[in-house]
């Protein structure tokens, strides 16, 4: 990439994907075959302690499979994370492995960081219309909450909390993410926010699960959980921790 960000007209950006997966064998691979390789570099499964055949799945079909031994969704993008560090990819893309979201859109996410008009992208699954059963009510009713808190703390306009996102790797070392489970997503748009990092939305598709139940809007112990972390870090960074912008004004490595 050029020092704007944008990409060189000769050369094409590093590209990996990360794929927390948590017992999704059924549907694993129908990610991992509908993303446009052509522009992906690695495609990393961060296997969160399945008890299925989910690793063995994931190198059939061809990616690598990355053990996150630390439960949790944060945590398993956290271990994706850190075995890409040993050579960072220009661009990290993160999308579900339960095949919700459509993987071939992933150049609809990537064009706003080439352009050099983002450092991070949310595949927005509410900025257009779905089917009816995509969502559950909690999803529905907690990404509202979510985003219209976020605006009134952050001044941050995002209408979805979706998990199919990109951003650059230089925008990423900057948020220095923690959070192991729940929080993944809210902390990072948070984060982006605070620092006032170039975030766009774009449209995407979804669908209802073809495979189980999620881990999180399926029970009502999961929505529970999900919706307190999530609500925790959006006070907690709006209200108790005004010295985020200084510390987290690093030179990324």
């Amino acid at each position: 990439m050029t020092s704007d960000g944008a990409a060189s007209m000769d050369s094409r950006p590093t590209i990996d994907v990360i794929i927390p997966a948590f017992n999704e064998a059924e549907s694993v691979a129908l990610v991992i075959k509908h993303l446009p390789k052509l522009l992906i570099r690695n495609i990393v499964v961060a296997d969160n302690n399945s008890t299925d055949n989910t690793a063995a799945v994931t190198r059939d079909a061809g990616a690598i499979v990355v053990p996150a031994r630390r439960q949790g969704y944060g945590a398993a993008c956290l271990a994706g994370l850190a075995y890409l560090s040993a050579d960072p990819p220009e661009i990290v893309v993160f999308i579900d492995a339960d095949f919700s979201d459509d993987p071939a859109e992933l150049p609809l996410l990537i064009a706003p960081l080439i352009e050099g008009r983002a450092d991070l992208v949310i595949g927005s699954r509410t900025l257009k219309p779905q089917p009816a059963d995509a969502f559950t009510p909690q999803q529905y009713f907690g990404n509202k909450l979510a985003c219209f808190l976020m605006r009134w703390l952050f001044a941050a306009r995002f209408t979805d909390l979706g998990p199919f996102r990109a951003i650059t790797w230089e925008a990423l070392s900057r948020l220095h993410m923690s959070d192991p489970n729940y929080g993944w997503t809210v902390e990072m748009q948070i984060k982006a926010a605070r620092l006032k990092l170039r975030a766009v939305e774009i449209a995407v598709n979804y669908r209802p699960r073809r495979f189980g139940v999620s881990k999180v809007s399926g029970s009502l112990t999961g929505t529970l959980r999900a919706g307190y972390k999530i609500l925790y870090l959006i006070f907690r960074y709006g209200f108790f921790h005004r010295s985020l912008d200084s510390a987290q004004k690093k030179t990324p490595k």
